[in-house]
């Protein structure tokens, strides 16, 4: 799928309206193509701001939460980011032309895989994908000091911020049902954690374990 230069102007506008104005994140928005994380029946849809089904019942991101989500990180050229439920990857993606390194983590295989095979065709070389159980990090490559989770928690899981580093920010949604989701920035101090509500959002749930098979 070629990018039309008209549907790009058309996007970026979109994200400037609701509320993304950090100009490292729009450019980094800019460049990464949401096509190439977009595929099958969807993929004339890529440029649209709303979320499309991806393999495995999960769904990439609408382009405007993305971008609020990672504006809300504020994530600098040093850090070392973990991100939990790499999905088509697009996020991934993203973060890491912002970051010095990524690490990105889903429980399904298939999912995982693509994610990596489409990281490598737009040759972003600092993003690891990882199978792995998200709810409990990546204790061997913790502290973070950014981390970001795409599915929604009923409370953020105790692992993921035993592995924030002081000073650092976690962005998640949480929630008990579908319906019902408020996006939430944690930042570490040195005496606990700070919570800050951001926006109702609707995510897939975080599912503790591996699927079968």
């Amino acid at each position: 799928m070629t990018r039309d230069p008209t549907a790009q102007m058309q996007f970026l506008f979109q994200l400037r309206s609701r509320g993304v104005t950090d100009s490292a994140v729009l450019m980094a928005m800019e460049k990464i193509d949401r096509g190439q994380f977009v595929g099958g029946t969807f993929e004339g849809h890529a440029y649209d701001d709303m979320p499309l089904p991806i393999a495995c019942g999960q769904t990439i991101s609408q382009p405007s939460v993305v971008g609020l989500m990672t504006q809300a990180l504020g994530v600098q050229p040093r850090d070392k980011v973990l991100e939990v439920g790499t999905g088509s990857g697009y996020q991934a993606a993203i973060l890491g032309q912002l970051a010095r390194r990524v690490y990105t983590i889903d429980r399904h295989r298939a999912l995982a895989r693509e994610a990596e095979r489409r990281l490598e065709a737009a040759r972003i070389t600092n993003v690891t994908v990882i199978c792995a159980d998200g709810c409990f990090g990546l204790p061997e490559q913790a502290p973070f000091d950014r981390i970001l989770v795409t599915a929604a928690a009923e409370d953020p899981p105790g692992p993921l911020l035993q592995q924030l580093k002081p000073g650092g920010v976690m962005v998640l949604p949480v929630g008990q049902s579908d319906t019902v989701q408020s996006l939430i920035k944690v930042t570490r101090t040195e005496t606990g954690f700070d919570y800050d509500e951001l926006l109702p959002v609707r995510f897939v749930p975080l599912v503790e374990g591996m699927p079968n098979g």
